[in-house]
C-alpha cells in the first residue's frame, strides 16, 4: 500500500503544534513530535528539513486557519466588540495558537523576520483597511489609527489566554473562582466584546445585533 504522505505530514504538524506550544521553539524536541505523531523521527527531516523549518511549517499553518475562520470585512469592522468576541472564541477552542504567538516574540523578536512576515502583513493589512472603511462610515472612533485600533483588539484578545494569572487577579470571576469553568469564560468574553466596543466608540445598544 502506497505511503500516505499528505496524511502523514499533517499527523507531524498536529503533534508539533502541541510540542511548539508547550516548549517553544527552543525547547521542542523532534523525538517528542514523532513519538506524538506515531511518525519515525526522520520523516521530520525528509519533509521539513529541520526543527526550525518544522516551527515555520506550523506557525504558518496555524495564521492561515485563523485568518480562514474569523474574517473581518468592512460590515462586520461596524461591530467590531462582536469581531474580538468571535476571535476569543477561536482562541478559546484553539489555545495553543496564543502561546505559539507568544512564543515567536519571545525567541525570534531580535531575527529580521518573522514566519511568513510578508503574507501575515498583508492580512493584517487587510484587517486595518476594513476598519479604516468603518471609520469612514462613520461607525468607529477615529481617534486612533486603523493599525492601532486592529492591535489593540488582537492584543487585548490573546492577553485572556497569554495572561490567564492577570486577569484572574484583575477580572475574578463570580465568587472569585479561578477555574476556566463555561461561566468564567463566558464573563471574559462579556467583558471583552463592552470594552472593544468602548474602545471603538460604538455603544452597546448601536452595537447590538
Amino acid at each position: 500500500m502506497a505511503w500516505d504522505t499528505a496524511r502523514t505530514k499533517q499527523r507531524l504538524l498536529d503533534a508539533a503544534v502541541e510540542e511548539f506550544a508547550e516548549y517553544g521553539p527552543e525547547g521542542a524536541r523532534i523525538a517528542r513530535v514523532a513519538a506524538g505523531a506515531d511518525v519515525n523521527k526522520e520523516r521530520i527531516y525528509q519533509y521539513f528539513g529541520s526543527k526550525e523549518k518544522l516551527f515555520v511549517a506550523v506557525l504558518r499553518s496555524e495564521m492561515e486557519r485563523v485568518a480562514a475562520a474569523v474574517p473581518l470585512t468592512g460590515d462586520q469592522a461596524a461591530d467590531l466588540g462582536d469581531y474580538a468576541g468571535r476571535l476569543f472564541d477561536y482562541h478559546r477552542a484553539h489555545p495553543h495558537l496564543a502561546r505559539l504567538l507568544a512564543w515567536e516574540g519571545l525567541q525570534r523578536r531580535h531575527q529580521d523576520r518573522v514566519v511568513s512576515e510578508a503574507e501575515r502583513t498583508g492580512r493584517y493589512q487587510e484587517k486595518a483597511a476594513a476598519l479604516a472603511e468603518a471609520q469612514r462610515a462613520g461607525a468607529l472612533t477615529t481617534a486612533a489609527s486603523p493599525g492601532a485600533l486592529t492591535h489593540a483588539v488582537i492584543a487585548l484578545t490573546a492577553s485572556w489566554f497569554t495572561l490567564p494569572q492577570v486577569a484572574r487577579m484583575l477580572v475574578p470571576a463570580d465568587g472569585g473562582s479561578s477555574d476556566d469553568t463555561d461561566g468564567a469564560l463566558a464573563a471574559q468574553r462579556t467583558a471583552l466584546v463592552a470594552l472593544v466596543r468602548q474602545l471603538a466608540g460604538q455603544s452597546q445598544a448601536a452595537s447590538a445585533k
